[in-house]
């Protein structure tokens, strides 16, 4: 049994406007595709992130761009990150990682050229569990000698 496919063709329309997309926006962009990345804690650093959390708790909504800043011309964009890694992972590893998805994610949904992503690993999270085990290691060196 043969079935048809009907394709209806819409109309062009001479539709004009201008579309701006701001920075925040970008940078918002540029925050999701960084905190996607595994090995990602956070963005920005401690004491801000400490301060976001004040924010928070008092009703004030958390940037959600924290720790991005960006610099948007009429068609290319230079982006920075500063971010916090969790303990363990290669951190120019990691870097490269967020910055190839900051780009393809950047360049991909709004069509600006990304002409850097620069990243600054500020922080690095190091579980309680990790630093409570580096402290019982260096207690039975310190009883060994």
């Amino acid at each position: 049994m043969d079935h048809e496919l009907t394709v209806h063709n819409l109309p062009e329309t001479e539709a004009s406007g201008t579309t701006r997309i701001t920075d925040l926006a970008v940078a918002k962009v540029a925050a999701a595709a960084a905190r996607a990345i595994p090995g990602v804690h956070s963005l920005g650093l401690g004491t801000s992130r400490a301060l976001g959390a004040l924010r928070g708790a008092v009703g004030s909504p958390q940037e959600p761009a924290h720790g991005v800043s960006v610099q948007v011309g009429t068609r290319q964009v230079a982006i920075d990150l500063v971010l916090t890694a969790n303990y363990g992972i290669r951190l120019h590893d990691l870097a490269a990682a967020v910055r190839e998805a900051v780009f393809n994610a950047v360049q991909d949904l709004t069509d600006f050229e990304v002409i850097e992503v620069n990243i600054e690993i500020g922080d690095v999270h190091i579980p309680v569990s990790v630093a409570g085990s580096e402290k019982r290691r260096d207690a039975t060196v310190e009883e060994q000698a």
